[in-house]
């Protein structure tokens, strides 16, 4: 019975250091695992998104010429550029024309502008005329960014372990094989790098299509009151003589043969009717005495 007493103490002493060790254990799995997980999403370590944005906006102005400069001003002084530009005068109307607009002069400009500036250009846009519609088109293309890179980065890391291949080659056979082998993956690694640079260009840059048109005031001036209805007059007659002149021309020729025709037949008609004996032409028989 007293060995049972004496071992009720050493026994506790072993339960309390076994709950001691199992708690410090736990709390030391809480805080190793902790800071993992808050590394593991944290706001400042996301890709950042890459969007690719594409717009266009078409305008009525007094004048299209004049307005396709100022545009070209305003993306220039946003940081951007124009890469094209076309003008053209009494362009005909189609069935996209925006209000108040009529066939007269027009120009489309293609800009590229920083995608954070292009909220303000089109705001300035609206200082140019009047607005008759805008689209706004974006594309993420940040896995395809992020597909590039990798793929990138394994032909890098494929073409250097090429050239250490090269270096320590033996044979001519083994060096001739390690540089066909470096070739191709060096011209596949300019076209993944050409493609990444154009998609960071397009990300970087947002494309806007600028289409201005003239308002129908500046497009048919004076063509309202007495004076517009003189004119228009005017040119309605001298297009209906126009057209008179160019029938009669047509026609005059087939006139003098037609003519020509009915004169002959008219003089042999004359002559079959003619008795015989009858004097000719306009001579008169004689009178008796």
């Amino acid at each position: 019975m007293r060995r049972t007493w004496c071992l009720l103490p050493l026994t506790a002493v072993l339960l309390a250091g076994c709950s001691g060790s199992g708690s410090t254990s736990d709390s030391g799995s809480y805080s190793a695992a902790a800071p993992g997980a808050e590394l593991a999403t944290p706001d400042d370590a996301a890709e950042p998104r890459q969007v690719v944005t594409t717009a266009s906006a078409s305008l009525v102005v007094d004048d299209p010429r004049a307005g396709a400069q100022q545009v070209s001003e305003l993306v220039e002084d946003a940081g951007g550029r124009v890469d094209q530009r076309s003008e053209q005068a009494g362009a005909a109307g189609g069935p996209g024309d925006l209000p108040g607009e009529r066939p007269g002069d027009v120009a489309d400009l293609v800009v590229r502008v920083p995608a954070d500036e292009l909220t303000d250009l089109l705001r300035d846009l609206e200082d140019l005329g009047e607005v008759g519609s805008v689209s706004i088109t974006r594309d993420d293309v940040t896995g395809t960014a992020l597909d590039l890179d990798a793929r990138i980065s394994a032909l890098q890391t494929s073409a250097d372990r090429l050239e250490s291949l090269m270096a320590g080659a033996t044979t001519t056979e083994a060096l001739l094989d390690a540089e066909q082998a470096l070739s191709e993956r060096q011209q596949e690694l300019e076209s993944l790098q050409s493609q990444r640079t154009a998609l960071a260009d397009q990300v970087e840059l947002s494309t806007l299509a600028v289409h201005l048109a003239q308002t129908e005031a500046a497009a048919d001036p004076g063509r309202s009151g007495f004076l517009g209805g003189l004119d228009t007059g005017w040119q309605a007659l001298t297009t209906a003589v126009g057209g008179a002149v160019v029938v009669l021309g047509v026609l005059l020729p087939w006139l003098v043969v037609a003519g020509l025709v009915g004169l002959v037949a008219l003089v042999v008609h004359r002559r079959r009717r003619r008795p015989a004996g009858a004097p000719v032409g306009d001579e008169l028989p004689a009178q008796p005495q």
